[in-house]
């Protein structure tokens, strides 16, 4: 069991565990996600760590859509954000990049969830390892996490 499910185990929040088989050769872990568990891409969610060379930040965003900088600086309060480094991100989270899941991290971080997840019944977020994933209500997820909703899409 993971940190993830051990976290949502613990808070007692309903979630559902959905695993697939990994291909090490997919280009992207998250399209990878929904079109192995059928699920519609607009619904399985990325995470992503974003650091400002001070400190970290957690985005999660649909997995089709490219995460705007400035958009998640705007709702941290910072100036400019760049994307975390993989190895770092690792570092910080304790999962693999591909697995890692906005759930049972090392260290709790700052997050913003895409506002489009607000009115959703259910996302799906990493489990915590490449070819698992989390089914958990987006406000859950949100009070979990102390984290906050804002526009965070590159619409381009």
């Amino acid at each position: 069991m993971t940190p993830a499910c051990k976290l949502l185990k613990n808070q007692k929040i309903e979630f559902s565990l959905h695993e697939y088989e990994h291909d090490p050769q997919a280009k992207s872990f998250g399209l990878e996600a929904a079109e192995k568990l059928n699920l519609n891409v607009e619904d399985v969610f990325k995470t992503l760590l974003v650091t400002d060379d001070k400190n970290y930040f957690v985005a999660i965003l649909p997995v089709n859509h490219q995460l705007n900088l400035k958009k998640i600086a705007s709702a941290l309060g910072c100036k400019k954000l760049h994307m975390s480094d993989p190895k770092e991100a690792e570092r910080l989270t304790g999962y693999l990049v591909g697995g890692i899941s906005p759930l049972g991290q090392k260290k709790r971080l700052k997050t913003v969830i895409d506002a489009t997840a607000i009115n959703k019944s259910k996302i799906y977020v990493s489990g915590g390892k490449r070819g698992l994933d989390i089914g958990v209500s987006p406000q859950d997820l949100c009070k979990l996490l102390g984290a906050a909703f804002a526009d965070l899409l590159d619409i381009s």
